[in-house]
């Protein structure tokens, strides 16, 4: 069933914009680049409308469209995130980086927003032929993955009556398997600036096959105090 654009009644805002918003969203999430005909049938909208609005973006460097009329993002996207979360994310890739290389595993920053989890950081270690490539603005539901359940852990204001977030709340990190990639392995601990208000989370992931979550948890979890120290000294 397509997934139709949001609906936005509210007259105080406008609606295309919300579709080309939509249409972005879609592109980013795909791991194939879609067609126009794709992102139409996706979001519910007509071809021309979508093609109107595509052309728009494409006018913003928002999108580009190669010899095969595939879409995919545009370079004007990676000045617009440029000064995302820069500040936190230029003080967490000291800690990204030395877990990265220290478990020869890719290691990322990821933080809350509204009821998902989306990756902001991704270092991959620079001393392995092989490891797990992981894309910034990769974004799930927080009640999956080990990122989502060590945020929902650390938060004492969320009830959970999973058992994944009960155990992280015992032993300070999350382990998830299969739930965001499948075949892939997670591990994740909380960053918190104040008791009770988790900002990020630290993880990294490997193929489950070859994953001790009992070895790799002590340095995810050195990472994030890292983290947290250096967060908490600069706000002094």
């Amino acid at each position: 069933m397509p997934m139709s654009a949001k609906t936005t009644p509210d007259s105080s805002r406008s609606q295309t914009l919300d579709r080309g918003l939509s249409i972005l969203e879609f592109i980013a999430s795909t791991d194939e680049a879609p067609s126009i005909d794709q992102v139409s049938e996706h979001l519910g909208l007509g071809r021309s409308v979508t093609y109107r609005i595509i052309r728009t973006l494409e006018d913003h460097r928002l999108v580009v469209r190669d010899a095969n009329g595939k879409l995919g993002g545009g370079n004007q996207l990676l000045a617009l995130a440029a000064n995302v979360r820069s500040d936190l994310r230029a003080s967490a890739m000291p800690a990204l980086s030395q877990l990265a290389n220290t478990l020869e595993m890719t290691s990322f920053l990821v933080v809350p927003d509204a009821d998902e989890v989306v990756t902001i950081e991704v270092v991959e270690p620079s001393r392995t032929a092989a490891h797990i490539a992981y894309r910034p603005g990769t974004r799930h539901p927080r009640t999956k993955g080990a990122p989502g359940i060590a945020l929902l852990a650390a938060d004492p204001k969320v009830s959970s009556a999973r058992s994944a977030v009960k155990a992280a709340r015992k032993v300070g990190w999350a382990y998830s398997e299969s739930e965001v990639i499948q075949g892939m392995a997670s591990v994740a601990a909380p960053v918190t600036t104040q008791p009770g208000e988790p900002v990020a989370a630290i993880a990294v992931v490997h193929l489950a096959a070859n994953f001790d979550a009992q070895t790799v948890a002590p340095a995810v979890l050195h990472a994030a105090r890292s983290l947290e120290n250096k967060l908490s000294s600069s706000r002094t």
